[in-house]
């Protein structure tokens, strides 16, 4: 399990590929890229994200850690990012490996939900 908070952009790809290595005995990964979006007016120029340090991670550690014991997952992956993101930056990315593609979807939903509206950061 990794769990990171950083204010660097991250690369997909590359993540995507370090977590899906060694998943062997996975039938399942599910990967979920958070955006950031423009207002409905179309007027954002950029949002900026804050948090506490160490809170942040342990939260997004404990919210983690729960995934992989409801969902008898065999991996997860949680990156969020902080600071300045414009419009069409990566903000976060969660990935979940399980046996079953069911609880791979299952967990990944759970924690891109957490991450939207209980984890300890502010826009």
């Amino acid at each position: 399990m990794r769990v990171l908070v950083q204010e660097a952009p991250f690369d997909l790809a590359e993540e995507t590929t370090r977590f899906a290595m060694g998943e062997g005995d996975s039938g399942a990964i599910v990967t979920f890229t958070g955006v950031v979006r423009d207002n409905d007016a179309g007027t954002l120029s950029a949002m900026e994200i804050e948090h506490y340090p160490g809170m942040t991670e342990k939260a997004l550690r404990e919210i983690a850690q729960q995934a992989m014991a409801r969902f008898d997952l065999q991996e997860a992956l949680v990156i969020h990012r902080y600071g300045r993101l414009v419009p069409g930056e990566q903000i976060m990315m969660v990935a979940t490996a399980a046996r079953h593609r069911r609880h791979a979807f299952e967990a990944a939903e759970f924690l891109m939900d957490y991450l939207k509206s209980r984890a300890p950061f502010w826009k």
